[in-house]
């Protein structure tokens, strides 16, 4: 949700636009990292709506444009990891305005990528658990445990 000086107001980020961390970590990186609650992907396509809305942007936005705007975003995120090698999870190597700018272009991205989704008309988070399921089928946890071969590898 947008508070109304239009900066985020999540339980997990500071309103001066930090990026999130875990509250209490434990160690060894035992406790998985989780999502806030708010807000929703429905929060944020309706936030994104009324942002291109105001603007009169509706007229540039349409699927072919947001899906070469999305890949150009996933573009500068890659830049961020390129010439570093295997980073780490957690990215403890990196300095807060490093993760800071991740943060930025990784919202780039999921934003161009729920308005894509809007404009396709396309319910990601049900076709989100429709794909989870078919992935289930193709990579039964008994079959494929540790392993990282294509599903089209395995025999029976």
């Amino acid at each position: 949700m947008m508070a109304t000086n239009g900066t985020a107001t999540c339980k997990d980020v500071q309103t001066n636009g930090e990026v999130a961390t875990p509250s209490s970590p434990l160690p060894n990186n035992s406790q998985r990292f989780t999502f806030s609650s708010e807000p929703t992907m429905e929060d944020i396509r309706r936030m994104q709506a009324e942002f291109t809305d105001e603007r009169d942007w509706n007229k540039f936005h349409q699927p072919r444009n947001l899906l070469l705007a999305m890949v150009g975003e996933v573009g500068e995120v890659s830049e961020l990891f390129q010439w570093k090698g295997e980073v780490a999870e957690g990215l403890p190597d990196w300095s807060d305005s490093e993760r800071e700018h991740l943060a930025h272009e990784l919202s780039d991205v999921l934003i161009y990528l729920l308005e894509l989704a809007e404009k396709c008309r396309v319910d990601l988070p049900r076709a989100v658990l429709q794909k989870m399921a078919l992935n289930k089928l193709k990579y039964p946890a008994s079959k494929v445990h540790g392993s990282a071969k294509k599903y089209t590898e395995y025999t029976d």
